[in-house]
């Protein structure tokens, strides 16, 4: 079995429970393309680099037309409240990162088609029901994402990579190049 370091978690998580905030701007010499078959790795800030470099994933890649972002989590910080209003913020943050991406591929969000996103309904990460995690997370989601909405499936799981996460979130933007 795979067992990772808190670093080495902290790295992956980039939005996650133990990671910072998204930058205001971008940091110098940032955003990375990384040339890879049909198109590349998207390294949009020094967090997503280690966790390139140490946990050996994407943050997000292009492949013809459209851009994968890999799943960003949701979830408290420390001793951080756990109830609604303070997990609807923690979206907002994960959605943050989420734009950063996609602003390094000159995207927003009106070019995502497919939202997935991962629920633990009942984790330590989030006290409250199914229904209020749900509509806290759409009311966040709406902020960023107003009509035409995307495809979006949402589906419960029993955890994630960390322990507090509430939601990982992953999308899929249409992308196509500017020729």
């Amino acid at each position: 079995m795979l067992k990772l370091s808190p670093l080495l978690v902290a790295a992956a998580l980039i939005a996650g429970p133990a990671a910072a905030q998204a930058p205001a701007a971008p940091a110098a010499g940032y955003p990375k393309l990384v040339p890879a078959p049909g198109g590349e790795v998207v390294i949009p800030t020094p967090g997503a680099q280690r966790a390139y470099d140490e946990v050996k994933y994407a943050p997000a890649r292009r492949a013809g037309d459209y851009l994968y972002i890999s799943g960003v989590i949701a979830g408290p910080r420390g001793g951080a409240e756990r109830d609604a209003a303070a997990f609807t913020e923690q979206v907002r943050r994960a959605f943050r990162v989420i734009e950063v991406t996609l602003k390094a591929e000159g995207l927003t969000f009106a070019d995502v088609a497919m939202i997935n996103t991962f629920h633990v309904w009942d984790g330590p990460g989030f006290k409250g029901t199914r229904d209020e995690q749900f509509a806290a997370f759409a009311k966040a989601k709406d902020e960023f994402m107003p009509a035409p909405h995307p495809a979006w499936t949402a589906v419960g799981t029993t955890g994630l990579l960390a322990d507090d996460g509430v939601v990982e979130i992953q999308m899929i933007a249409y992308a196509p190049r500017k020729r």
